[in-house]
């Protein structure tokens, strides 16, 4: 009978950290360094579209404190994780929890304002596709919970920076406003 207890303690417990660091990580924000993160929603979050109208993969929105950066289809804010070493994605198991890929079926399509030819695509270890752009595989944050949401930029976590990027492909390390929160979001 102890034995029984224990076991179910033991299981209890362990469902309760993912759960718990989830929670915390959509109430935190910042990064190692103490900096906030941006909370301003941008001007347009409609989904994007490419230039003969059609739904595009990837597209471009504006951001009050961080400018233009890059979105999904859905219009949610995309980050690069700057552990990644070029197309190869190092975020997988717990990171990729809460840090979804970006995926696509069949060739992606750039939005208006995106370079095609920097858009492209890399396999992960599951066989699948995971988007990426300018060389950087891209990701999502799963406490982005609405399209403008960028709750994800300047956050340290799983041993690198995650953060937008610009329509030209480039990493935007400035953090905006501070949701005023603080901490390590994990």
């Amino acid at each position: 009978m102890m034995t029984r207890v224990r076991h179910n303690n033991l299981l209890a417990a362990a469902a309760t950290v993912p759960l718990a660091a989830l929670v915390i990580s959509g109430c935190g924000s910042g990064s190692d360094s103490g900096s906030g993160n941006s909370s301003t929603p941008m001007a347009s979050p409609a989904a994007p579209t490419a230039a003969n109208g059609a739904a595009a993969t990837i597209g471009v929105a504006t951001n009050g404190n961080l400018g233009e950066i890059i979105v999904d289809s859905k219009g949610r804010s995309v980050y690069l994780f700057q552990k990644d070493t070029g197309t190869k994605s190092t975020c997988f198991s717990q990171c990729a929890t809460f840090w979804p890929p970006v995926r696509a079926t069949g060739k992606p399509v750039a939005g208006t304002g995106l370079t095609v030819s920097k858009l492209g695509t890399t396999p992960r270890s599951d066989g699948q596709p995971q988007v990426t752009y300018n060389g950087h595989p891209l990701y999502l944050y799963a406490a982005d919970k609405n399209p403008g949401d960028v709750t994800g930029q300047g956050i340290t976590a799983f041993g690198g920076g995650w953060f937008v990027l610009s329509p030209a492909g480039d990493v935007i390390t400035a953090t905006g406003s501070s949701s005023g929160a603080t901490g390590n979001g994990y």
